[in-house]
């Protein structure tokens, strides 16, 4: 299984990872580091299979997929024309390979040669579009938003990837409140809202996913921790900070011309998918939504309180005192100290809560991660039966 190497050739595409749970300003931080030279943000390309290729949802642009000229060069580039896309393979991949339970699997230092086999052609099908972007726009860095940790996972194996992970937390509180508002997909043609989320499962989600990318940093993935409290505070200290670590390291914070106090100018953008934020063009406020300090009931603070504890302290919830390392000061993997998924479980009763007592996380969360968009119902495959010419 010598294929298996993670080679450093020059010609590997850079991809900058956004990933945690959503609702955590994922979409605007994306937003805010695409405004820098050499920087192309892509939205949660994730999404882009079922919603754009299927759905004809609209881009950032404003136009539909179909008739967005950017996304139509990229899959002539990319695929030869997105109609040589095996969509029903895509998503029979993902269904194999692209799920939480999985995590375990994919953080190993070599993976069985069948399923290596799968996940390298799932990876492959995002880095030709990864690769086509850069070529066409002449960019050093692609973000893609897409947030799961499975795919953050599956990524690391495409050889041709370069790939550097920004793990995004936020207060848990505020999250699993933020997941209970009713929030309209403007994209979406039948005028749908986004998925939401109970408290309770918002918090089991909230922790699997920011275990998932500790853990993703003690396999060697350069992984960036920023918590969105402090992206809110001080965002040109933090965007310059993200800069250096995606791979511009004269950046300071003079460089940063298009956040001044307390607001950020955002231009165009061809987002695939996401928040419906990346619609926004043009100045916006940088406010830090501290709503649920008031509106969410104490009864829901409490249960997600108990529910993410552990990971709450670590990120320095718990207290009025900064985290050591908000962001940290050295371009380096997350410590080794860094939580494993199966060590963190949910201390609480079954009775006030409806989850399983001490299980470990990535499997109470199995396919809720995939919450914020419709199901894939794909059939799991084997390396042998490859149902299209997508590659």
């Amino acid at each position: 299984m010598g294929d298996q190497e993670h080679t450093d050739g020059t010609d590997k595409v850079r991809v900058l990872f956004i990933g945690g749970l959503g609702r955590s300003g994922t979409t605007l931080l994306e937003r805010l580091l695409g405004q820098l030279p050499g920087v192309f943000p892509l939205g949660e390309i994730t999404h882009l299979w079922e919603r754009d290729l299927i759905g004809d949802e609209m881009c950032a642009c404003g136009a539909t997929f179909s008739y967005c000229e950017f996304w139509q060069r990229i899959g002539a580039s990319a695929f030869g024309g997105w109609e040589n896309v095996d969509v029903e393979r895509v998503a029979a991949l993902r269904s194999t390979v692209d799920r939480t339970r999985h995590i375990p699997a994919l953080a190993s230092k070599k993976l069985a040669e069948n399923q290596y086999q799968l996940v390298k052609e799932y990876a492959t099908y995002f880095e030709q579009i990864y690769t086509a972007v850069a070529r066409d726009t002449n960019s050093k860095v692609i973000i893609d938003s897409s947030k799961h940790a499975s795919l953050a996972y599956c990524l690391r194996w495409c050889p041709n990837i370069d790939l550097r992970v920004l793990h995004v937390v936020r207060d848990a509180r505020g999250v699993a409140y933020s997941w209970t508002k009713q929030v309209r997909r403007p994209e979406s043609k039948s005028g749908e809202n986004m998925t939401q989320y109970s408290p309770t499962k918002a918090a089991i989600l909230w922790n699997a996913q920011n275990a998932a990318f500790s853990l993703l940093g003690r396999r060697g993935v350069p992984v960036r921790r920023v918590r969105y409290e402090r992206l809110m505070e001080r965002p040109r200290k933090v965007v310059a900070s993200l800069a250096r670590f995606a791979g511009f390291p004269d950046t300071t914070e003079e460089d940063i011309t298009f956040i001044e106090d307390g607001f950020a100018d955002l231009g165009p953008s061809h987002s695939a998918a996401g928040n419906p934020m990346r619609f926004t063009v043009g100045r916006i406020p940088l406010l830090h939504d501290e709503s649920w300090t008031e509106a969410m009931p104490s009864g829901s603070k409490r249960i997600v309180s108990t529910l993410t504890r552990p990971l709450l302290g670590r990120y320095g919830y718990l207290d009025d005192e900064e985290p050591s390392q908000s962001i940290p000061s050295q371009e380096a993997p997350a410590h080794d100290d860094s939580p494993r998924m199966s060590d963190i479980t949910i201390p609480v009763s079954d009775r006030h809560t409806n989850v399983h007592h001490d299980r470990p996380l990535y499997d109470q969360a199995e396919h809720e991660d995939e919450g914020d968009h419709p199901d894939q119902a794909g059939q799991e495959v084997s390396a042998g039966s490859r149902g299209g010419e997508g590659q």
